[in-house]
């Protein structure tokens, strides 16, 4: 699987990424600045990450699903969408953002590898429990809100 991180995440989330997720669930981990696409707008992101071989993108936004037109682009791009939260502001919040993703994603990718179908993932937050760092969603079975 191919992983774009969206430039609303930081960019030094790379390196730890490239390191903690196998190689037999990703085979390449690229953000927006280094693809050139900063400044893009999400409905055209969200497209082209899907055209230019990536499966899954990893974002900040998590109101790309309160957003009917955010929503449509997600699926009609078919990709896998990777939301998370800071609840804390500033470096400490930064920090336990960063931390949960790094926590969680190994088994994220391990969940959507096995997937038969498009996923939607919010990383909830860090937690001891494996299961209770992230929650699954197929929005064939359970569509949010303006999944048409």
């Amino acid at each position: 699987m191919r992983l774009l991180i969206d430039e609303n995440t930081a960019v030094q989330l790379l390196i730890p990424l490239r390191y903690v997720l196998p190689q037999h669930h990703v085979d390449h981990v690229d953000h927006v600045t280094e693809v050139k696409w900063s400044g893009k707008k999400d409905v055209q992101l969200l497209l082209d990450t899907a055209r230019k071989g990536y499966d899954v993108l990893l974002t900040k936004d998590g109101r790309q699903l309160e957003d009917p037109d955010e929503t449509d682009s997600i699926k009609k791009a078919g990709i896998h969408h990777i939301r998370y939260s800071q609840k804390e502001s500033g470096v400490g919040g930064l920090a336990l953002a960063v931390g949960a993703i790094i926590a969680a994603m190994p088994f994220v990718m391990r969940e959507l590898d096995a997937a038969d179908g498009q996923r939607l993932i919010h990383i909830r937050g860090l937690s001891p429990v494996p299961s209770q760092r992230f929650e699954s969603m197929d929005p064939h079975k359970s569509p949010p809100r303006y999944w048409r």
